[in-house]
């Protein structure tokens, strides 16, 4: 018999993913300018006012208020209109000193021997459903607000949209995990308020139907293309209008979408956040990690899903385990068997990690949105400017946990 499984995405202007991007922004900020900053920033943001806390060790000084307001304008909030822009809210900052007692169980001479920041379980998931080996619920969503995003700013097709938004997709499977049709896809987006209601949730509706969707099956191939059919129940804003939104509708803080940013429900996940965190953090790096594991573990054809959690214990440097979950297995090994390669091929000391993805570099503001997993790695110049330590340009490789730069070791070592 067949089922339903669900996932959701929420954009760029979303509250808690306002929070996101500021926490990332300088997390980026610190590292560009000393690489080995210690950064673990959270972000509140509310009608008119953004709050910045947490801890942070390091030798340059930033302006973190005006990376913070760069950032709101940067999503759109940019008209006195939405209650909350950056130019005009208030940015408070309550930064810290990293506590001492934290520093000493991560700081080693050597890279081999770093401590792990925290202790805890972290999850890496990966499915061949989709070329870019996510969850397609999932995949499908961020799509939908990337695209809705891309609308906004050009203000071409549609020319009253504003930056708060969520849509959900719900995805019909055949009893052996295969996508069969997209069964209701929701989309709520903020706007202005441009029209009576009704003329204008109908307007609403129809360029949603007539310009996004198009936009959005376009960007798959013929086979995901087809499950596009025409008996997907559409809930285009079904509370209503949708003019107050923003930090102005709802208060938003870092890391409350961790099932946003990783796999919209599918696998697994361990419960920490990712954004404002430095890669000594493994609740970030040890996830990037697993799902570089999991990723290349499909690419190479051990399996049609695998799951992989890997656990530590803060100061120490070697995991605490490695687990290994597969479905459709397509080698005669047990998965126990599986996990004890692994650990073999690939250094899951958090140290190890941050060489291995290069994650001592300012890469993360671009993780804040529309998901950390399955994006195409890329090469960027970056510029960072700080009135005190002046102008810094970086080139810098994003997402090198989505390369499937090891499918031929693991294909050499499993004889596939």
């Amino acid at each position: 018999m067949s089922y339903l499984f669900t996932s959701e995405s929420v954009s760029e202007g979303h509250p808690d993913k306002i929070a996101d991007q500021i926490s990332d922004a300088l997390l980026d900020s610190f590292l560009a300018f000393d690489d080995n900053s210690k950064v673990a920033c959270e972000t509140l943001v509310t009608t008119g006012q953004v709050v910045l806390a947490g801890e942070v060790r390091s030798n340059t000084y930033l302006d973190v208020q005006q990376i913070a307001r760069d950032v709101i304008n940067d999503i759109g909030y940019t008209k006195g209109e939405y209650q909350f822009s950056g130019d005009s809210c208030g940015v408070i900052s309550l930064i810290h000193e990293q506590s001492k007692d934290i520093y000493q169980g991560v700081n080693r001479t050597s890279k081999e021997d770093q401590g792990a920041g925290d202790q805890g379980m972290m999850f890496g998931y990966a499915t061949n459903e989709t070329e870019n080996y996510m969850p397609l619920a999932l995949d499908i969503s961020h799509k939908l607000l990337i695209e809705l995003a891309k609308l906004r700013r050009e203000g071409k097709d549609i020319t009253y949209l504003r930056p708060d938004a969520k849509a959900q997709v719900t995805i019909e499977y055949s009893d052996d995990n295969v996508p069969q049709r997209i069964d209701t896809i929701v989309v709520s987006t903020q706007h202005d308020n441009f029209d009576e209601d009704e003329p204008m949730l109908k307007q609403i509706e129809k360029d949603i139907h007539s310009i996004l969707i198009p936009r959005v099956k376009a960007l798959f191939d013929e086979s995901i293309q087809a499950l596009f059919d025409d008996d997907i129940a559409y809930h285009i804003n079904p509370t209503g209008k949708f003019v107050i939104g923003g930090p102005h509708g709802d208060a938003g803080l870092t890391g409350r979408k961790i099932i946003v940013d990783t796999y919209g429900g599918k696998g697994a996940h361990g419960g920490g956040a990712f954004s404002g965190k430095d890669p000594s953090k493994v609740d970030r790096s040890a996830a990037y990690a697993a799902r570089h594991v999991a990723k290349n573990m499909v690419a190479a054809g051990i399996a049609d899903e695998v799951l992989i959690q890997v656990s530590y214990a803060i100061g120490v440097s070697e995991p605490t385990s490695i687990l290994v979950d597969t479905t459709n297995k397509k080698i005669d090994m047990s998965d126990g068997d599986i996990a004890k390669k692994i650990r073999m091929i690939f250094d899951m000391r958090p140290g190890m990690i941050e060489e291995r993805l290069k994650l001592r570099n300012p890469i993360y503001r671009e993780t804040a949105a529309y998901g950390h997993m399955g994006k195409e790695p890329r090469f960027e110049t970056k510029i960072f400017k700080s009135d005190y330590s002046g102008e810094i340009r970086r080139e810098v490789e994003l997402f090198t946990w989505e390369k499937l730069d090891y499918v031929d070791k693991l294909k050499e070592a499993f004889d596939l």
